[in-house]
């Protein structure tokens, strides 16, 4: 049996895929007699477009990350889905003129019209090759480009077998889009690991013994039809019986154990890689995975979130076998960079397969997925392990909020992390989210009025109103407050489906709009975005020097640049706001009045300091524990030291110093 494994445009080609990788290894385990071939058609695609058009690796991700829920990438693909290069070219144009320049609008445009074009010759390609199967891995904005591949190749060629799974196939979208696309002979839904190679072994039972002669390609599936009865029992399965009617197998309640989660192979991505001109556009990074559902979501599930799909139950691989995997990998092909795909960390991991990556004397740069409550011994465990940046679900600094979304997490918690990565190096990826029912101006207009004291700290990448998500909490419970919910107006342009089907097949959901106005949303939007201009002219840190405590800042809505903390009192309370405390609680803690602490704390938010959430305080200034900070704030401190002395012969009190 001859297998190719096709990962279409728009996922990133700076990795290889994961579930190609572990699909390719999969097959190779269970059917050994198999033959297994991985067709990077998204790096085809580049080669491809290049020589056609102006567009370089900006568009690309333009495309691939940036667009996601305005759906332009798998819009690109529709006219190939639909065999018309003027699919709905009027209705996209007046959705997104406005939100788009006149560059992106006319490449939009351009690669829609030749989008048939590349996807005819990748199915002469793929039909060319003789394979027996086809499978299509679907996720994020590559449902289009899949399914009209999958067209292609089956009008060409109606022998072959067209398989497609993925994250785009979970539940009912997988039986959306068998019942709506004929050419898709099978829909794998779940863990694929399990059912596709159960899939081909039925499908292989039905072929020619390898002495016989094939059948032409030409020659009609039912031809060749698997019985009824070898396909029943593969859970999750959707399938055409005799009558042609598609059938959808119930899932797996069951997810996959860790122990039979199968490491993936990456061997072609590389080879194909060293031969695309996308060579000269990426480093490449490998992708890992530890483990998979999320072991939050299986106590408090986010409100808003809607990964994991059918699986939430959370499991992990032993750190031995996941560390070989890891150091197997970057041997094999010599890369050291790797982004670990889980969706939240296994905190047995921080003290049993972080130290071995510390000490395996590899210099690995790691991204990775965390909670935000983790402490600063913990964040800087992952930085000594290699962790270069981290996503920890931020999305908020106001408690309320927070539990609004049931995160499980604080303000002060979160800016902790912010402050605590500062410290380690470790760079985080997070976004400021708004639009949750029982929200008010209330709950965002303290917050942006601290974050100028902020600017040091890592900022959101954006802030944006949240999307209703299939599988969230919001989705599946209307009494959370959204209960009008539609497909995602860019389904209407990709595809020719009535409402009813698109329901079914649709991961994002329009809602009439919950939570703030326009007004305070465009006030957060400034607030973020002065943010991230700031940042890398902005400065905070502390040196704590025993019976002294030193704060060195460059900030531009702030007018002082060295603070000496030398009263024992400020330097125990600058001490206990290493965590979030009230003031009553450190009143208690460190035998203080009230009142003294409340003039404190408004002083030192006043400076920039501190932030105050819910009652709660935290100081915000990382260590100097980087060297370019040491640096940098040694220069401050030798100049500050020069002014204190010369204040001092004077006679002069010095405690603000400006440099």
């Amino acid at each position: 049996m001859r297998v190719l494994l096709v990962n279409t445009p728009w996922t990133s080609i700076d990795v290889p895929s994961l579930a190609v990788g572990i699909l390719t290894n999969s097959v190779r385990q269970k059917l050994p007699d198999a033959e297994v071939e991985a067709v990077h058609a998204n790096l085809d695609f580049v080669d491809w477009v290049v020589d056609r058009t102006e567009f370089g690796l900006s568009d690309y991700y333009y495309y691939s990350l940036f667009t996601y829920f305005a759906g332009c990438g798998d819009w690109v693909f529709s006219s190939a889905l639909y065999d018309d290069p003027q699919w709905r070219v009027k209705e996209f144009t007046d959705r997104v003129r406005t939100q788009m320049t006149e560059r992106e609008l006319a490449l939009n445009l351009e690669l829609h019209r030749l989008a048939p074009e590349f996807v005819a010759e990748l199915a002469d390609r793929i039909v060319a090759r003789e394979p027996d199967v086809v499978g299509f891995t679907s996720t994020f904005q590559q449902n289009a480009a899949a399914l009209a591949t999958a067209r292609a190749v089956k009008k060409r060629a109606p022998g072959i077998r067209t398989v497609m799974g993925g994250a785009n196939c979970d539940g009912e979208q997988g039986a959306a889009i068998h019942r709506n696309f004929a050419f898709v002979d099978y829909v794998v839904r779940g863990e694929g690991e399990a059912v596709f190679p159960r899939l081909l072994a039925a499908i292989g039972a039905t072929l020619p013994a390898a002495d016989a002669t094939p059948p032409a390609l030409s020659t009609p599936l039912a031809a060749g039809a698997v019985p009824a009865d070898a396909l029943t029992g593969i859970e999750g399965l959707c399938w055409a019986d005799a009558d042609g009617r598609s059938v959808a197998n119930p899932m797996s309640s069951k997810p996959l154990p860790p122990a039979e989660i199968v490491a993936p192979d990456y061997g072609g991505y590389f080879e194909r890689l060293a031969a695309s001109r996308a060579r000269n556009w990426v480093e490449p990074r490998l992708v890992v995975e530890g483990a998979r559902g999320c072991w939050w979501g299986e106590k408090h599930h986010c409100t808003f979130c809607g990964l994991n799909g059918s699986f939430m139950q959370f499991r992990s691989k032993h750190p031995g076998r996941f560390y070989d995997e890891i150091i197997e990998l970057v041997e094999r092909h010599q890369v050291l960079d790797m982004f670990v795909v889980d969706n939240i960390l296994d905190m047995s991991y921080v003290t049993s397969l972080l130290p071995r990556l510390t000490e395996s004397g590899y210099d690995l740069r790691l991204q990775y997925e965390i909670k935000s409550n983790m402490k600063g011994p913990q964040v800087q465990a992952l930085a000594d392990a290699g962790l270069v940046s981290v996503q920890p679900g931020i999305e908020s600094l106001s408690s309320r909020v927070l539990k609004l979304m049931d995160k499980g997490v604080s303000g002060c918690l979160n800016i902790r992390m912010l402050r605590d990565a500062e410290t380690s190096g470790i760079t985080i990826a997070w976004n400021y989210l708004y639009g949750f029912p029982g929200e008010t101006d209330a709950d965002y207009l303290p917050v942006i009025e601290q974050m100028p004291a902020l600017h040091h700290l890592c900022p959101a990448d954006g802030s944006t109103r949240i999307a209703i998500e299939r599988f969230s909490p919001f989705f599946v419970r209307p009494e959370l407050g959204f209960t009008d919910l539609r497909p995602a107006a860019q389904y209407r342009l990709i595809y020719d489906l009535p409402e009813s089907e698109l329901m079914d097949l649709a991961y994002l959901f329009d809602v009439p709009p919950q939570g703030i106005d326009g007004e305070t949303a465009d006030r957060l939007d400034r607030a973020v975005t002065q943010w991230q201009h700031e940042y890398a002219r902005s400065r905070l840190t502390h040196h704590d020097l025993g019976d002294e405590i030193v704060l060195v800042s460059r900030r531009k809505h702030f007018d002082w640049h060295v603070l000496r903390l030398t009263d024992p009192v400020e330097v125990a309370v600058f001490r206990q706001l290493d965590q979030p405390h009230g003031i009553a609680a450190l009143s208690r803690r460190l035998s203080v009045d009230e009142p003294v602490l409340t003039a404190l704390l408004r002083r030192w938010r006043d400076l920039g300091l501190v932030y105050e959430d819910a009652g709660q305080f935290i100081q915000i200034a990382p260590q100097a524990m980087n060297q370019d900070l040491l640096r940098i704030d040694h220069l401050h401190l030798e100049r500050a030291a020069a002014e204190t002395r010369a204040a001092a012969e004077a006679g002069e009190p010095a405690v603000l110093t400006a440099v």
